[in-house]
């Protein structure tokens, strides 16, 4: 055996991810590790990608984890740089994301007496993480970055949080390195696709729900080809479309905010309730509605990779732990059930054909019609990214995700999210068009991640959709407290020129049809590009106005 050579605990941690198979790495500088960015600077198989703020290097981390497969990983310095990527390390919480944040700490000696910048990580993201650790002994490094890439990756997926106190990553051990990391995921047994089997058997109006992480190319394959074979008609969960080609003919919609109505019936009415990863929370539920509690109404059959999943809200009638690509394995190879489904399954997608017809909204620019036009002119594999707010209902119910990961948008809700997500997605993916939608209040929260696409060469194409406000806030007060508008009015910049002051290009749109010669000079602009859309503000969502909103609310208190 070679004899082991004398190396920094930070030098350490770099050959540990680069044995872990790591390429790219989100963050922002700090002095608390700066033994790990010397390492780096060696590195030449990793890529620093030098942020703006720690919140969104965390949601390009995210991002990252959600496009590959692989953990994202995102470095952050002590106090200040924690508490901002805490709300990308909510975000994978939620997503199930595999993600690790590495945290600079403070000293070992000055542990425990509120040194500068000083948090217990363990306390702070015990409830946002699947693990969180502070690494004492350099030579342990092998050991705890192996962990994290298990614990980020198998099961139900998430973020890891490691701490690593300064002097530590200077000290000089020898130590040897781990193998890269396996993850693992459970499969169904015999028996239980045995009973799932008996239930389809048995069942006249059964219903899939997608959703979750862990998915994989072959999973999507392996569920399409259970689809066509069994005739049940597929949702997806609250911003996970593109686990099932929506121009599918098993394709029903989705089952989140704003849920086709019809489609929330359809829940309610199927006796067979097949849900394949997503973990049935409240906006997948529409509140908990959809399905009774603690007995469904229906046959439940839920499968989960985090047994803690099933039975955590509603008792299934046969819960699975299991992967996805295993379970959808698994389906695949169940037996055709013919076209006893046929006029279930083909009701089903007449009713979704029907709610993604574009509608009007009040003002020149009609949404509608501008993300029926992206469905037309975009490729099967365009990236499109989101945040949060009433913006993105728009872009959920009239964009059909064709392609594999071609969505990403936090089931989370964290406004700010769509930016630094395709900043992400772009470096992952540079041949692929990648497009953001973000409102004028959700890009705000990390604009300044705008910096890091153009200067990473990530020419992304940035939609500002500008209605001049908190527009989901607006619309909850105009039907709770209707007339009375407090904390919601934005004073906007000019998004187009805030864009030429980076050096990259912009268009303002304030009529539909200024919409489309604006995206064809984006796509061939040779650095990151803006369209500013100005929206008006009576256009809440694709379903009613403001006004609309206020009249009824002011109706029903009188009545």
């Amino acid at each position: 055996m070679a004899a082991l050579r004398a190396r920094t605990g930070g030098q350490i941690l770099v050959d540990q991810l680069k044995i872990h198979g790591v390429d790219t790495v989100f963050g922002i500088p700090g002095e608390s590790y700066l033994a790990v960015l010397d390492a780096l600077h060696d590195a030449n198989s990793i890529r620093f990608v030098i942020c703006r703020q720690e919140g969104g290097a965390a949601m390009m981390a995210d991002a990252y984890g959600k496009l590959t497969g692989r953990p994202g990983i995102c470095m952050v310095t002590r106090g200040p740089g924690a508490t901002n990527a805490s709300a990308g390390v909510h975000v994978a919480f939620q997503d199930s994301t595999p993600l690790i944040l590495f945290v600079g700490q403070v000293a070992r000696e000055q542990s425990e007496r509120e040194a500068f910048q000083e948090i217990d990580y363990r306390r702070m993201y015990g409830q946002m993480a699947k693990w969180v650790a502070e690494v004492e002994d350099p030579a342990r490094l092998p050991e705890f970055v192996s962990r994290a890439f298990h614990t980020a990756t198998s099961g139900r997926q998430g973020p890891v949080v490691l701490a690593l106190p300064e002097d530590m990553l200077t000290q000089l051990v020898q130590t040897e390195d781990a193998q890269p990391y396996a993850p693992r995921q459970a499969a169904p047994g015999t028996g239980q696709m045995q009973e799932l089997a008996a239930l389809l058997d048995g069942a006249q109006r059964p219903l899939v729900v997608v959703g979750g992480s862990g998915w994989t190319p072959a999973a999507r394959e392996d569920l399409q080809r259970f689809a066509e074979r069994s005739g049940v008609p597929v949702a997806a969960s609250f911003r996970t479309q593109d686990i099932f080609d929506n121009t599918h003919a098993s394709y029903a919609g989705d089952v989140g905010i704003g849920i086709n109505p019809k489609l929330a019936q359809r829940v309610k009415d199927s006796d067979l309730l097949i849900v394949l990863g997503a973990r049935l929370g409240e906006m997948t539920t529409s509140g908990y509605t959809l399905i009774a509690i603690p007995e469904p109404q229906m046959k439940l059959v839920h499968v989960h990779p985090g047994a803690e999943e099933l039975g955590r809200v509603y008792r299934p009638t046969l819960g699975i732990v299991s992967g996805m690509a295993g379970m959808a394995a698994a389906l695949a190879d169940l037996s055709a059930a013919g076209d006893r489904f046929k006029a279930w399954r083909e009701g089903a997608r007449a009713d979704y054909l029907d709610w993604v017809r574009p509608t009007r909204n009040p003002g020149s620019v009609q949404m509608g019609a501008i993300v029926d036009w992206l469905v037309q002119r975009l490729p099967d594999d365009a990236v499109i990214c989101n945040g949060a707010g009433n913006y993105t209902a728009w872009v959920h119910r009239f964009y059909r995700y064709r392609g594999w990961r071609t969505q990403l948008a936090p089931t989370s809700g964290s406004m700010g999210y769509g930016l630094p997500a395709a900043v992400a997605a772009k470096i992952v993916h540079p041949e692929r068009i990648v497009l953001c939608f973000a409102g004028d209040g959700c890009l705000q929260m990390t604009m300044q991640e705008f910096g890091t696409a153009c200067q990473a060469g990530a020419n992304i194409v940035l939609v500002v959709v500008n209605n001049g406000m908190y527009g989901t806030i607006r619309m909850h007060q105009e039907r709770e407290y209707p007339a009375r508008m407090v904390g919601t009015e934005l004073r906007n910049p000019d998004f187009v020129a805030w864009a030429k002051s980076y050096g990259a290009a912009g268009w303002l749109v304030e009529q539909t049809e200024d919409f489309a010669p604006a995206f064809e000079a984006a796509l061939q602009a040779t650095t990151p590009s803006v369209i500013e859309i100005r929206l008006d503000p009576e256009a809440i969502n694709p379903r009613t106005t403001l006004s609309a909103i206020r009249a009824a609310s002011q109706a029903a208190s009188k009545g």
